[in-house]
């Protein structure tokens, strides 16, 4: 692993803008995405990570699932010896679906800690709020012979572990993900820990209103993964009515009038919306591009107003491994009437 040495045309950490969860603790509105394990090895990503804290960086969006935390462990070491305070770092990371039983899921987190050398993580997710897995590079019709629905009883006993590794003080703060309006309802009712965060697909074509009200209206931070609308994603998820935001006028003629490239347009208008994006990138000049889009002069009232009506509802992380029955169709996982599907 290189050494650190923070980069002279990068920002200024302390410049980049943060949102306060109900804890009180700040988290940087920007993140680096570290899915890459569909097309770039762990190492890349690890360089990436190393070269994002450089130019100003500081967090950084892990799972146990992308296969790379043991190489981005070595580059958190390497930043920490370079002079950047654990504290001042913001480490996320997810539990996978097959290991949503208590045991597992506390067996998984401290793998994770192991792999990254550390001590503890800022925010610790439930990847998926179903236990259905399905082996790497599987396509979209596999589907895994213990899959089930969303059950919430069996849920609540796997964030009862969460609150457990919280009270340890393996991790400070609690996470959902790819979670729906009645899911975190349940929740929010049941749980002693509520989320303070809610990660999701965020970006111009795919805004998600209701479930971005909600989750802001129960004081729950939202992350935006997806926020440049996934140009990396896996073939199983693609299909012939996918859209391209970075292709959409509005987002090119915002973007031409400042100056940024369409992808950085996204992000920015992500972060000024009120979501954290975390966009993937293992070049340099686009994860720099996207840091200093957010921390520069905002968009204006009008430009907002122009994305905002460009929302097309176009889900491109669509979930299809997931399922449980032969049958069905992706939407089944979302609840798009506002009741659990079984």
């Amino acid at each position: 692993m290189s050494t650190f040495r923070p980069a002279a045309d990068g920002v200024n950490p302390q410049q980049v803008p943060s949102r306060a969860l109900p804890s009180g603790a700040k988290i940087p509105a920007i993140g680096l995405g570290t899915f890459g394990s569909d097309s770039v090895s762990g190492a890349e990503v690890a360089a990436a990570v190393v070269g994002a804290a450089e130019v100003g960086y500081r967090h950084f969006d892990c799972a146990s699932v992308y296969g790379n935390e043991r190489f981005i462990g070595g580059a958190l070491q390497t930043i920490i010896s370079g002079g950047v305070k654990r504290e001042e770092l913001w480490i996320n990371s997810k539990v996978w679906n097959d290991k949503h039983a208590p045991q597992d899921l506390i067996a998984s987190c401290k793998q994770t800690l192991s792999d990254l050398r550390l001590d503890y993580l800022d925010l610790y997710f439930v990847h998926w709020p179903f236990p259905n897995f399905h082996p790497p590079g599987c396509d979209v019709t596999s589907r895994s012979k213990d899959s089930r629905p969303y059950i919430h009883e069996k849920f609540m006993a796997t964030w009862g572990a969460m609150e457990s590794l919280a009270a340890a003080g393996l991790v400070r703060h609690l996470g959902t993900s790819n979670m729906t309006i009645p899911k975190l309802k349940l929740l929010l009712r049941d749980a002693n820990i509520k989320p303070a965060v809610n990660e999701m697909e965020l970006h111009p074509h795919f805004q998600q209103p209701e479930l971005f009200k909600f989750v802001t209206d129960s004081g729950i931070v939202p992350i935006g993964y997806s926020p440049i609308g996934s140009p990396g994603r896996p073939e199983r998820d693609r299909t012939p009515a996918d859209t391209v935001d970075m292709d959409d006028p509005v987002i090119v003629n915002i973007a031409a009038d400042h100056g940024l490239h369409p992808a950085s347009l996204c992000v920015k208008w992500g972060q000024q919306r009120g979501q954290i994006p975390i966009p993937f990138s293992v070049k340099r000049k686009n994860y720099l591009a996207n840091l200093q889009a957010v921390c520069g002069a905002p968009l204006t009232v009008d430009e907002m107003n122009a994305i905002a009506a460009i929302d097309k509802n176009c889900r491109l992380i669509k979930g299809q491994v997931f399922l449980w029955r032969e049958d069905q169709s992706w939407e089944d996982l979302w609840d798009l009437d506002g009741t659990i599907t079984r």
